[in-house]
This record gives structure tokens, sequence and C-alpha cells, in this order.
């Protein structure tokens, strides 16, 4: 599998149709909004969030995982994903092979010990061991890079004794926003909250209609510190569209993914374009309530145009998108289509 060797900067569209994208748990769970300016917000850990469950589905291994609903601390999964291995001589073994520095200080330090590795990883003279830390990282890091697609992915600061690695994720993905203002459902509906013996009360905030746009980066440098690869850009891609797709809550049905629009660079080129959402003109009749993707009218020519800039430079490689078979007035720059409803094959352990 190959590493990423282009970055690349992207567009996610999708419509919120009487749906909460984003409840704010400090505003009684009501959608995040700026309401100075009336503009839905909806956070980068909301995205991440469908992506991580959904490939979770798939039985793709995730280390920011939750069980019950509740976060699993991290020492935890760190533990229980090192002793998987430790307590595998075969799994282990291939780990090994992989990495020539990781295996010497492995028989350095576990020599003797193979009845137990578990226990001597463990053990308090293996953590007072002044090289025990730089293996453990090397041993993270070669984890990381064989089955934990979301650090692979979005990284993650190790908060865990005895690690000392930071992986910065090759997929930044900014804060979503309505390209337009949006109104608020006027409504006192209540709804039953169900708990584990009991019932509480509280209210349903929705919005009529926003069409949403985040913008993201790929960067190929950080992909070559966490080991994303092609594949697993394929895949994030897939994730994106479909874990949307798959969230279908009681506030989250409503949401319908509109594109996918990716600019991908020239292997030695190392910069970006940058937010590309300031490059779509949104217009609409300020006297009418926006109830629909036909009551706007959405222009990416401005966008267009600093492709072509970009492209006569060299710097592009090729552009690619998805567009949602069914979605009506989203008319996107030229790109090379590839198919993001495609299914995701379930990984079997």
């Amino acid at each position: 599998m190959s590493l990423i060797k282009n970055n690349s900067d992207f567009l996610f569209g999708f419509e919120a149709i009487l749906t909460n994208t984003n409840g704010d748990p400090d505003q009684e769970n009501k959608p995040r909004m700026d309401y100075e300016t009336s503009t839905l917000l909806v956070s980068d850990a909301r995205r991440k969030r469908d992506v991580r469950d959904f490939l979770k589905n798939k039985g793709y291994r995730i280390f920011v995982d939750t069980l019950s609903d509740a976060k699993v601390p991290m020492d935890v999964m760190f533990k229980n994903i090192v002793e998987g291995y430790l307590g595998n001589k075969e799994k282990l073994s291939k780990l090994l092979e992989g990495n020539i520095s990781l295996k010497d200080k492995f028989v350095m330090l576990f020599k003797g010990s193979e009845a137990d590795l578990i226990g001597a990883y463990n053990s308090d003279k293996m953590r007072k061991n002044k090289d025990f830390i730089k293996f453990n990282n090397l041993l993270l890091t070669e984890i990381i890079k064989k089955e934990l697609i979301d650090i692979r992915l979005f990284g993650s600061a190790m908060a865990v004794e005895n690690v000392s690695v930071t992986y910065t994720g090759p997929v930044q993905i900014n804060w979503g926003y309505s390209m337009h203002p949006v109104e608020l459902v006027k409504s006192n509906t209540i709804t039953s909250i169900m708990n584990n013996d009991n019932s509480t009360f509280g209210k349903k905030h929705k919005v009529y209609y926003a069409f949403v746009s985040h913008y993201g980066v790929i960067n190929k440098y950080s992909a070559k510190l966490t080991g994303m690869t092609e594949e697993d850009k394929s895949l994030f891609r897939k994730a994106l569209v479909q874990g949307m797709m798959s969230n279908q809550t009681d506030s989250k049905q409503g949401q319908n993914p509109l594109f996918y629009f990716e600019i991908v660079y020239k292997p030695e080129f190392d910069g970006y374009l940058g937010d590309l959402r300031r490059f779509i003109d949104i217009e609409y009749d300020e006297n009418k309530p926006i109830r629909d993707i036909k009551d706007l009218k959405v222009d990416f020519s401005r966008l267009d145009s600093a492709i072509e800039i970009l492209k006569q430079k060299g710097y592009i490689e090729k552009t690619i998108g998805w567009k949602h078979p069914f979605a009506r007035d989203i008319d996107l720059p030229e790109y090379e289509a590839v198919d993001l409803l495609e299914p995701v094959e379930k990984v079997e352990d």
C-alpha cells in the first residue's frame, strides 16, 4: 500500500432538513449557531465521529472508541492494543520484522522473557529501564501503521504513561458552517429521554433548512508519520459520505450529503489553495424563507477560475469529485468522478 505523496484540500457539502446537525450541550442541545449572523455551525468532531463510527461498524480498529456511549480511557485502550500484540507471537513477529530498530530494542529489553511478555512489559523493572520509552514509542508507531485507521487519518495526542508521542493527523477538517442564514424551528415539542431506570423530558431543537460546507486538508508529511495510505484516503472519502447516511438518529435524520470535491496537488507542490468556501458565491431572496436547495443559487465559478490559475502554473495534478445522484443545482468545477456510494466491505477478524 502506497503512502500519500500529494497534498490535497477538499470540500464536503451537505443539506440539513428539519434536523439538529450538532447540538450544543451548553445551550440545551440547540443547534450550534452564530446567533449574530444566524449561521449554523458544525464542529469537526461531529464529522470525525461519523467517520469513526462508520469504520468501526465495518470492522476497522478504532483508537478513539466508545463503550456504552462512554469514551474508553486512552490508557485502557492502549494497554489492550499492546497486549494484543505481546500475547500473539505470530502477530508480534510480523510487526518486528517490519522494523529492524524496533526488533533490536525488543530483543535487548525482553531477552529471556518469552514465556510472559505481557508480564515483563508491565513490570516495574521494565518501566525503569531508560530504553523502554524509546521502544514503547516505536512499538506504538508500528501498531498504528498496521491497524489503527483513525490515528492514521486524524492523529492523536497520547496522554499515556511511558508514551511521549503526539501524531498530527494528515486529515484536518475545519468547522462547517451554513452558506446562508438559517432559521430555528419555533417549536415547543417535548420528547422523552430514557435513562436506565427512569425518563426525563426535553425539547426538540431543529433548523428548517441549511446548506452546510466543511473545508479540509490532507497533508503528505503528516501522512508519512502516521502511515496514511492512498487506500486510507479512498476509505476516508467514502466514510465521510456514507457515515452521515448511516447516522440516522432522531436528531440527525434529514442530513443528506450533497457533494465531495478535492484538489490533489503535484507531489513537489507543498502548498494549498486554502479554504475553498471563500470562492463559493450564494444568492437567495432575502424576503423569502430558505427551505430547499432550490431556494439558493450556488455558484462555483470563482473556485473554477482559481483552480485554472493553479493548473496553468503546474501545481495541480488532478481534481476529483462526487455528487449525490439526485442533488439539484450543484454545478461543481470539472473533476474526475469517484463513486463514494460504492459499498465498503466489512473487515473480518
